[in-house]
């Protein structure tokens, strides 16, 4: 979750605070190598990372760009979370052949499936460029002229850096643009389907245990990375074979002890970590109760309608899970902030901060930081909320204003590119809306419709004031009764004709007509004044974390996520949320039968796992005691984006496969505390049998590479 474009603040972390950061594997010898030794890491920083030798970074994968993925044979085999190849999990999926509910398992290489479109992309090397894209940068004036001039610089690196051809450049910020770094990688585009367990397995728990410990979700599935003859990437041909990789992970069948040494290799996506206190306190009080309450009341109509109706159920069982994801991470982050503590400690680090700015002489430079810190985030708090509002309201929740918006869309691309460009984006937009309005359903819209756009009336600063005195329910109805947008078909007629003759249409309609006017005051009254003082924010935050580095030499400072490859270690370790209350690091089989619910879309087990836990037939993959491990927390700093990667042990093999963090800890997008966070794990024991006993696909355990480490 993001408040600001761009807005990313870095400070020191107290030297308590070991195992919180995420960082940038090519950058770990010295203090975090020695951290990680100290925490029973038995590789070297070289292990890691290393250009000129395979290391452990060769077998890390960004996951069609949004999760985590890693190599686990030499033929390219890659694991990865169930909810990462859910989309091609379910395109794959027909009346006949239900992936989804009875999983699929390829018996060969002839039956993975392949997935057009899907990418898996691997770092070859990471390089500090720095200097070139600042050359030229300090002598300008405005920052709108810095950041044309750094865009400028980062072209020109990009296209001139060496690379083979089949490779890439991609430049990336750091710590608020005092750093930048060069990727060069390698995306590869026939990857294929190889097996997943049914979804009472891969998505046990479903909505009810999201961001919830104990868990017992065998959340992963398996794909495979396909290249041309000579190795290299290459678009999906039949005569592609497996990848042969630079290195795989072998897999460690020891398992997991408390105190045990993990490190998270992945992409994390985004983080707010160090935001100053001000951002923080907004971000509590206000930006996200306003966007728990908007998602809470859609997701208490769109409940009581799949309740009651099995259709219904199937076509928002997907949209529901994804509003109800961040609307449960926000309310543990809020709660996970207060407990913590974490607005007082951050004015406490701000108060060491001036001391050390005014005792070193620096006031002059740095006196006034904080200070314009606050004033710019009170002069940003109404366009910050009223931009939430709009995006929660009009975007994201309701359906029928979704939908209006891209017709929005298509009414400024014929206004600024003209009929041909308008014609193009329009066939686009049919065809994409298509399967928009077959999960479509208007009376739940509606709906949610009323509830949202009341509050919208009613508590978004900066509307038209004609949405303030509204009838709400008297619009609804006329919205749902006249409006084109409440179906397929009436899109579809309105957008007949050329462009004069639809946009005639569109702007009769009632339904287009109110989107037209919430987005047309979004973009002039309150996007223009966000980006402006947004723009300040960033440019003071560039200066406040050179600040920081140069007031504190000794801190430890790591840059937040911004999906770029980075490691993140600590220890197996059970925590106390509450009083009185201690969670165990690991859970078992037996928690899956305490949770079975028959025929519970939630926690329904198969009847072949039934019977594998009746007799225990566990085989290699059991713990010593006997019992079948199936998910383990830790320590390290995860967030969106490690969906997926591997929590490796002491030797840099795999132990588990990472896909959450704990209810109390969903604010260490914010603050880290590593009491509380915990990051929660698929114990790879588990996974293995899954795939051997259960599935019966012994042939792909035979291509991985098995170890016991701690004998």
């Amino acid at each position: 979750m993001r408040i600001f474009k761009f807005l990313l603040l870095f400070i020191a972390v107290p030297l308590f605070a070991q195992q919180g950061g995420m960082w940038i594997p090519s950058m770990l010898k010295g203090m975090n190598e020695t951290e990680m030794q100290r925490l029973g890491m038995k590789m070297t920083a070289e292990d890691i990372y290393d250009v000129n030798q395979s290391s452990l970074k060769d077998a890390i994968v960004h996951f069609d760009g949004g999760c985590t993925s890693e190599i686990i044979s030499p033929k390219g085999l890659l694991l990865t979370n169930h909810h990462c190849g859910y989309g091609e999990i379910q395109s794959h999926s027909s009346v006949e052949h239900d992936y989804l509910q009875d999983g699929f398992w390829a018996m060969s290489l002839s039956e993975e499936l392949p997935n057009p479109g899907m990418v898996a992309t691997l770092i070859v090397s990471i390089n500090d460029v720095t200097n070139s894209v600042l050359e030229g940068v300090a002598q300008l004036n405005s920052e709108a002229e810095k950041q044309k001039k750094i865009q400028e610089n980062i072209s020109k690196i990009q296209t001139t850096f060496p690379k083979e051809n089949w490779q890439e450049n991609q430049i990336k910020t750091f710590y608020e643009g005092n750093q930048y770094l060069l990727f060069v990688t390698e995306t590869f585009k026939d990857i294929r389907l190889v097996g997943a367990p049914p979804s009472a397995i891969g998505k046990f728990g479903s909505d009810t245990d999201n961001w919830v410990w104990p868990r017992h979700t065998g959340d992963f599935s398996l794909f495979r990375i396909y290249a041309g003859k000579d190795n290299k990437p290459a678009a999906y041909s039949k005569d592609n074979v497996p990848y042969t990789p630079k290195h795989f992970l072998p897999i460690s069948l020891d398992g997991v002890a408390e105190g045990d040494f993990t490190m998270v290799f992945g992409f994390p996506g985004r983080t707010q970590e160090y935001l100053p206190s001000f951002a923080v306190e907004q971000i509590v009080n206000s930006l996200n109760p306003a966007k728990i309450e908007i998602r809470d009341a859609a997701l208490k109509v769109q409940d009581g309608f799949m309740r009651k109706d099995k259709a219904i159920k199937i076509q928002y069982a997907s949209k529901y899970a994804r509003v109800a994801n961040y609307w449960k991470k926000w309310i543990g982050e809020n709660l996970g902030l207060k407990k913590s503590n974490a607005i007082q400690l951050k004015k406490e680090y701000e108060n060491e901060f001036s001391k050390n700015v005014a005792a070193k002489g620096k006031s002059a430079d740095y006196g006034n930081l904080l200070s314009d810190f606050e004033k710019y985030y009170n002069q940003i708090n109404d366009y910050a909320l009223a931009r939430d509002y709009f995006v929660e309201v009009a975007l994201r929740n309701t359906e029928l204003l979704s939908a209006g918006f891209r017709l929005y869309q298509l009414e400024q691309v014929y206004k600024t590119k003209g009929e041909q460009a308008f014609n193009d984006r329009k066939n686009n937009t049919i065809k994409g809306l298509e399967s928009f309005y077959k999960d479509f359903n208007a009376t739940v819209d509606k709906n949610v419709f009323e509830k949202l756009i009341t509050l919208y009336g009613q508590k978004s600063p900066l509307i038209p004031s004609e949405f303030k005195t509204m009838d709400y329910a008297k619009v609804t109805n006329e919205v749902y009764a006249k409006s084109k947008l409440a179906s397929y078909s009436g899109v579809q007629e309105l957008l007949k004709g050329d462009a004069k003759q639809v946009l005639k249409k569109l702007n009769k309609d009632k339904g287009f007509i109110l989107i037209k006017k919430m987005a047309d005051n979004y973009f002039t009254n309150i996007g223009p004044k966000y980006d402006e003082i947004d723009l300040q924010i960033s440019a003071l935050q560039r200066e406040y974390m050179k600040a920081q580095l140069e007031m504190f030499p000794n801190g430890r400072f790591f840059p937040d996520a911004n999906s770029t490859l980075r490691i993140t270690y600590g220890q197996v370790k059970g925590y106390s949320p509450s009083d009185a209350v201690y969670y165990e690091p690991v859970t078992h089989l037996e928690g899956v039968m305490e949770k079975y619910v028959p025929n519970d879309y939630e926690f329904d087990v198969p009847e072949k796992l039934i019977q594998l836990i009746n007799t225990k037939n566990y085989g290699q993959y059991a713990a010593k005691d006997g019992k079948m491990p199936v998910c383990f927390i830790a320590t390290n700093h995860t967030t969106g984006g490690n969906s997926g990667s591997p929590a490796l042990d002491a030797h840099g093999n795999l132990v588990g496969l990472n896909f959450d963090r704990v209810w109390e800890g969903t604010m260490s997008d914010i603050h880290y505390d590593p009491a509380i966070c915990r990051n929660i794990m698929v114990d790879i024991r588990y996974v293995l049998f899954i795939i051997d006993k259960y599935a019966g696909a012994k042939h792909l355990i035979d291509e991985m590479h098995l170890v016991y480490p701690k004998k």
